[in-house]
């Protein structure tokens, strides 16, 4: 097996982490897109740390035996004789004693007091680590911790985030600070991702009568809302109608019934397919993958089988079925069309379930609110019949039932490349501001740029944190080098952030910039002089 060569934002992203645990306590977390290549960064990570000191212990948890195999695979390739045993139910080994251990957190959980002292504890897929202080992770790293209470505890994700409880480094999370060295964009712009196209669907999933739970919809209503005979007869006819020669197809659908009735009607169709699901036998699930990447079987119908752990470059179609309010299972399914391969150009997503249109591009993607404490007064309408104080989601009037008019459906604005969202706007600059800024969520000073246009354009203000350390501080310098250089902005002595910004309030504004939404902020891409 030849060795594989780290790319340079992978060394990058170890470099960012060596730095970060040089310099603080606490556990950090990686944050690196889907596919790009993070089971190749904890690999090198792995052998950096037993190479450089071979007294280290290092344990590392994946929630799925999928995972579990391609990160021994991936260690495997960087490291050949890479001291390494799996300890996996789902992988039926229970191999203790290396070095390093692999595997699930039901499986390890039991035998924390066989592994005993543990340098580092690697867990991929961290936002699956509860905020709470349950389950079997958090029993590990309290377990594992008290044999060693200098254990760092280092994450790794593409989604840093949990659905009702926001921001993995949100207390009392484990996480302390996310690491993130690369983003999707750059990924894209050096061919390392693919692009999806998102396509407007003629056909649109109704979820309105559908309740919520814990942030999420009730999953035996959604199921029952969702899995109809013409729901799914007209998705299937318009994927096929609108395919156009794209040969592999992954579905996500909200059940295991409505995953098995989606591949009947394909097959009705002649389309070949299979579904996955999760209490297959092993042979035939192996059987039914292996014939999907080679290519034999042109769609894939799963739920929650595949989302995560599953790497099949080829795939060129997605079909969003199953509406979801989370943020991380969108990101994941999006990623798994996002591999580049040398037989498709990009990858088209046909989504029927609005997930697109509730939590817009992947490149800006919102994290999701933190929960409430539970204390507050839940959310009322008023009956105009009879003044009756209503919950939110009463369909009627307990007290003179009077019916409430049905909630408005959502308005979908899809076109071709909204998912990506990395379509340029340009802004005609008449005039630029700089000053300090202190962000008011860390406390840290930085500078900030707002450029001006017109009076019925949106000013745009980008934030160049300068004297920030690592690589964020790096670009920031180089930008604003390069804007001094530009706009013949005077040479100051002044170190200050106040002087600095003084001396580029009298440098030339640019006379455009191209700019995109990045979450709630915007990121300037290029700015012209003329």
């Amino acid at each position: 097996m030849a060795k594989i060569e780290l790319r340079e934002y992978q060394s990058r992203a170890l470099s960012m982490l060596y730095d970060w645990l040089e310099k603080n306590t606490g556990h950090p977390c990686v944050v690196l897109p889907t596919g790009s290549g993070k089971s190749i960064v904890i690999a090198e990570l792995c052998r950096r740390a037993i190479t450089e000191w071979p007294e280290t212990r290092i344990v590392m948890l994946t929630r799925s035996v999928e995972l579990i195999n391609q990160n021994a695979e991936k260690l495997r390739s960087i490291w050949p004789n890479a001291p390494m045993g799996i300890y996996s139910a789902s992988a039926g080994k229970k191999q203790l004693g290396e070095p390093i251990t692999i595997g699930g957190p039901l499986s390890i959980v039991r035998v924390t007091k066989k592994i005993g002292h543990c340098d580092l504890l690697l867990v991929d897929e961290a936002h699956d680590i509860s905020h709470n202080d349950e389950g079997s992770y958090r029993k590990i790293i309290n377990e594992l911790m008290a044999i060693n209470p200098s254990m760092r505890v280092i994450g790794f994700t593409a989604s840093p985030f949990r659905l009702g409880h926001g921001m993995i480094t949100d207390k009392p999370a484990i996480f302390d600070a996310l690491i993130e060295p690369v983003s999707i964009e750059e990924l894209i712009f050096k061919g390392y991702l693919a692009t999806l196209r998102s396509k407007q669907t003629n056909f649109k999933l109704d979820t309105s009568s559908v309740h919520k739970r814990g942030g999420d919809f009730i999953e035996s209503e959604l199921q029952a809302a969702v899995d109809t005979s013409d729901n799914n007869k007209a998705m299937i006819d318009e994927v096929i109608k609108r395919a156009d020669g794209r040969k592999s197809w992954m579905f996500f659908a909200t059940g295991v019934q409505h995953a098995e009735h989606l591949r009947d009607i394909l097959l009705s169709r002649g389309v070949s397919a299979v579904s996955v699901i999760g209490d297959m036998a092993k042979k035939e699930r192996e059987q039914s993958i292996a014939d999907f990447k080679s290519g034999k079987i042109t769609a894939i119908t799963q739920v929650g089988c595949l989302n995560v752990g599953f790497d099949h470059p080829a795939i060129d179609l997605l079909v969003m079925a199953r509406p979801t309010m989370s943020p991380g299972l969108y990101l994941q399914q999006a990623g798994r069309g996002m591999r580049i391969h040398p037989e498709k150009a990009d990858c088209l997503v046909l989504d029927f379930a609005g997930v697109v249109e509730t939590h817009g591009p992947i490149t800006a993607v919102q994290p999701p609110k933190k929960a409430g404490s539970g204390e507050g007064e839940a959310p009322v309408k008023v009956c105009d019949t009879c003044n009756e104080l209503c919950p939110i989601s009463a369909r009627q009037c307990p007290a003179c039932g009077a019916e409430f008019p049905a909630p408005e459906p959502k308005k979908f604005h899809l076109h071709t490349d909204d998912i990506m969202g990395i379509e340029a706007q340009e802004l005609e600059v008449t005039e630029w501001n700089w000053r300090k800024h202190v962000s008011k969520a860390s406390g840290k000073e930085m500078l900030a740029v707002t450029y001006y246009g017109a009076l019925s354009d949106k000013p745009i203000t980008e934030y160049l944190p300068i004297n920030h350390e690592g690589y964020a501080g790096q670009k920031a310098l180089e930008r604003l080098v390069e804007a001094k250089r530009q706009s013949c902005a005077p040479n100051t002595e002044e170190s200050s952030l106040d002087g600095i910004a003084d001396a580029m309030n009298k440098g030339a504004a640019p006379a455009t910039i191209t700019y995109k939404q990045d979450g709630k902020f915007y990121r300037v891409l290029t700015r012209s002089w003329r």
